[in-house]
């Protein structure tokens, strides 16, 4: 997959595939061109270059809306939850693409809509429940502290059914009992029948939870292996830090497993 911006190149060449149930971190410096890589997949940008494949199938340059609809969701780096309606609602809201109604059912409210609605309320307190939300489901979202907003951004990525879920950073701003959590949270979902794929620059997160990586620099590939091989490259320590002197002692520092 390439991508370019008035000649700059943000994605450079990089190929990856991931399978149900794989967990594969997407990591590298900032710029290194991983947001831009999830936007290409999700259908926010066009590659110039490349394809991108779901179960086969080019969904290169669709629209947003028509990706998703085939089963690819994600979270962003900075959250996007409609603040002022309820947790329930948010998460109700990302299931749009599977509600069985249509315009007419929700104007005359029909036992087709009400009977959908109730499945859709189902669904989100059930996925509500699965990543451990413990405020009020019926409290704007906005209210919530930061770190549950989180846990409902998740909910509602996942209440859409996803074959392929994107996590982008979703350990910032966390603190260290919500980053274990986080972890707990994730290891769960790669239980799941679902590819899912994060950007995450909390290494000790990436080490312990992903079962491959991939090290992008500049927009290019410089790697892609189990996290043993990945915190041992000499390429992708010469990004990180800039030079491979005293490598263990930096990777101790920088890919820590604590």
């Amino acid at each position: 997959m390439h991508l370019e911006f008035g000649g700059v190149k943000a994605v450079d060449g990089l190929t990856f595939a991931v399978n149900e149930g794989d967990i594969l971190s997407v990591i590298g410096p900032n710029g290194a061109g991983k947001t831009s890589a999830f936007n290409c997949i999700t259908g926010f940008y066009k590659p110039t270059g490349g394809s991108v494949k779901l179960q086969g199938d080019d969904i290169t340059g669709l629209r947003p809306s028509a990706i998703a609809s085939r089963g690819v969701s994600r979270t962003f780096q900075n959250l996007r939850l409609f603040g002022e309606l309820t947790v329930l609602d948010n998460v109700r809201a990302g299931m749009h693409v599977r509600l069985r109604q249509n315009a007419l059912d929700a104007l005359l409210h029909t036992p087709r809509f009400r009977r959908s609605e109730r499945e859709a309320t189902d669904e989100a307190n059930r996925w509500l429940d699965f990543v451990g939300l413990r405020g009020d489901r019926d409290a704007a979202a906005r209210n919530l502290p930061y770190g549950e907003q989180r846990r409902v951004e998740i909910a509602r990525a996942l209440a859409r059914g996803p074959k392929l879920l994107l996590l982008d950073e979703p350990a910032a701003g966390l603190n260290h009992g919500e980053k274990v959590e986080l972890l707990d949270l994730l290891h769960r979902i790669g239980e799941l029948d679902v590819a899912l794929v994060l950007i995450e620059h909390d290494m000790g997160l990436v080490m312990q939870v992903s079962r491959r990586i991939v090290v992008l620099n500049f927009g290019r590939e410089i790697a892609d292996g189990t996290p043993e091989e990945v915190r041992r490259d000499p390429a992708v320590l010469e990004a990180y830090l800039g030079k491979e002197d005293d490598a263990d002692d930096a990777t101790t520092k920088e890919m820590s497993h604590e």
